[in-house]
C-alpha cells in the first residue's frame, strides 16, 4: 500500500519510499592456500563490500491494470475508511492479486515474502466477506481462524485485523503461549469472529474446552514455510481436521519446497495461485555487504562494527537462543546497549525489548533466525547475521 507519508509508522502492509537498508552477513571461512588470492590462513581477512542492484520480477497472475486503487477492488466503505486513515492509496501486487480472488470464494496458495502487504491481502477480503453475513442470534462463533508461527507475529496480525475493522462491528482477538491464559478465555467466551492464534496455545485451548473450531468458514496458515521449520507440522495436521470440510483456505508461505508443496496439496481445492516474488529473491532495496571473520574474531569484530557505524537502530540474528544471550552479554560487556530476544524469553520480556528498541532506549536487537519474520519494525536501516543462516532462503 503506497503511503503519503514516507516517515509514517507501516506496521503491516506499506509500499513505501524508504532510505535503503543494509544487511551484514557476517561468516567463518577456511581460506586455503591459492583460494580467493590469499596464501595466508591465520592472517587472511576479508572485507567484501558489494551494492547490489537486483530486479525482481513480479508474476501477476490472471492481473490487469485495472486495479489501481482499493476502490476498484470492490471492498465496502468502512474498509476503505480505514485504508484512508492508515493512508493507504493503491494496494500492492500481492494484494491486486489475492484480494478478488478470495472475495470469488476461491483457495489461495501464495508465495510471498513478509513486507509485500501479505498480511492484507487475506485479512481484507475476509472482513469483508464476515461483514457481508447476517448476525446470528446467541454468542457469536469462530468464523475466521489464523494460523501464524510467533507470538510477535500472531500480535502484529491482531493489530491489523482491529486497524482495518475498525468500522466494522468484527469482534477479533488473538491466543499465544507464554503468557496467562485467562484474558484470552475471557475474550473467547464473550463471542468472537475472527481468531489469530499460534499452534500451541490453540491446542490447548481446544483441549480445555474453550474453543471450537466447528464454525470456521476461512481458515488462514500464514508463514507455512516457517511452521515446518518451527516443527509446527504435527500441530498442523492435529489441527486440520478439526476443521469443516467445507471451508475457503488461503496459505501464504515465502518459499515453496516440496514439503510445503505436498501439504498445500492436502489442504486447498482449485486454489488461485499468487506469486510476487521469485524463489530466493533479494528485495532490491536492500544493499549487502560480507565480512568475512575467523570465529575467534567475530564477538570482536561484531563490537566494532557497531561503534564504527552511524545507525541508531541494528538488529542482529543469531542461529540459537544461547548465542543469543552470549551475542548481548557481549555487547553490554563492550558498552554497547543490546537485548535478546527469543522463544525462551517470556512474553513480558519479549515485549518490553521490543518496545525498548523501537522506542530507541536499546540500540541493539538480538534475535533467533526463527523470529526472523515474527519481528516488524519499520524503517530499520541495518541488520546483521552473525551467523549465516542455515537456509538460504
Amino acid at each position: 500500500c503506497a503511503r503519503k507519508d514516507p516517515a509514517a509508522d507501516g506496521r503491516c502492509d506499506g509500499r513505501r519510499r524508504v532510505k535503503r537498508p543494509q544487511r551484514v552477513f557476517t561468516g567463518n571461512v577456511n581460506m586455503k592456500s591459492g583460494s580467493a588470492g590469499c596464501r595466508n590462513t591465520s592472517s587472511a581477512r576479508f572485507h567484501i563490500h558489494t551494492t547490489l542492484q537486483l530486479s525482481i520480477n513480479l508474476s501477476y497472475v490472471g492481473l490487469t491494470d485495472k486495479y489501481m486503487n482499493f476502490q476498484e477492488l470492490n471492498l465496502p466503505n468502512a474498509l476503505l475508511r480505514a485504508l484512508r486513515d492508515k493512508e493507504y492509496e493503491r494496494p500492492t501486487p500481492i494484494q491486486m492479486q489475492a484480494i478478488p480472488a478470495a472475495l470469488e470464494g476461491r483457495d489461495i496458495l501464495g508465495t510471498a515474502q513478509t513486507g509485500t502487504g501479505k498480511t492484507a491481502a487475506f485479512t481484507l477480503p475476509i472482513l469483508q466477506l464476515l461483514s457481508a453475513e447476517p448476525r446470528t442470534k446467541g454468542r457469536r462463533t469462530i468464523k475466521t481462524l489464523v494460523l501464524t508461527p510467533t507470538r510477535e507475529l500472531a500480535i502484529q496480525i491482531d493489530e491489523c485485523c482491529r486497524d482495518y475493522a475498525r468500522y466494522t462491528d468484527i469482534r477479533h482477538c488473538v491466543i499465544f503461549g507464554g503468557v496467562n491464559q485467562r484474558p484470552q478465555v475471557d475474550a473467547l467466551q464473550r463471542g468472537i469472529d475472527l481468531l489469530v492464534a499460534t499452534p500451541g496455545r490453540l491446542l490447548d485451548l481446544i483441549g480445555q474446552g474453550y474453543v471450537s473450531l466447528s464454525d470456521i468458514r476461512f481458515f488462514v496458515l500464514d508463514e507455512a514455510d516457517r511452521m515446518l521449520d518451527m516443527g509446527f507440522i504435527h500441530d498442523i495436521r492435529r489441527i486440520l481436521p478439526l476443521l469443516p470440510a467445507k471451508r475457503q483456505t488461503l496459505f501464504f508461505s515465502a518459499t515453496m519446497p516440496d514439503d510445503i508443496v505436498k501439504l498445500a496439496n492436502t489442504m486447498l481445492r482449485n486454489p488461485a495461485h499468487v506469486t510476487v516474488t521469485p524463489p530466493a529473491s533479494v528485495v532490491e532495496t536492500i544493499r549487502q555487504s560480507v565480512l568475512f571473520a575467523e570465529k575467534a574474531e567475530k564477538r570482536t569484530l561484531l563490537a566494532s562494527l557497531l561503534r564504527e557505524r552511524p545507525e541508531s537502530s541494528v538488529l542482529v540474528f543469531s542461529r540459537t537462543k544461547h548465542g543469543a544471550d552470549r551475542i548481548a552479554r557481549i555487547l553490554t560487556k563492550a558498552g554497547i546497549e543490546g537485548r535478546a530476544i527469543h522463544g525462551d524469553k517470556s512474553q513480558g520480556a519479549r515485549e518490553r525489548a521490543m518496545n525498548d528498541f523501537r522506542a530507541g532506549r536499546c540500540r541493539v536487537l538480538i534475535a533467533t533466525d526463527i523470529a526472523a519474520r515474527g519481528i516488524d519494525i519499520s524503517e530499520l536501516p541495518l541488520v546483521i547475521n552473525y551467523d549465516l543462516p542455515e537456509v538460504a532462503e
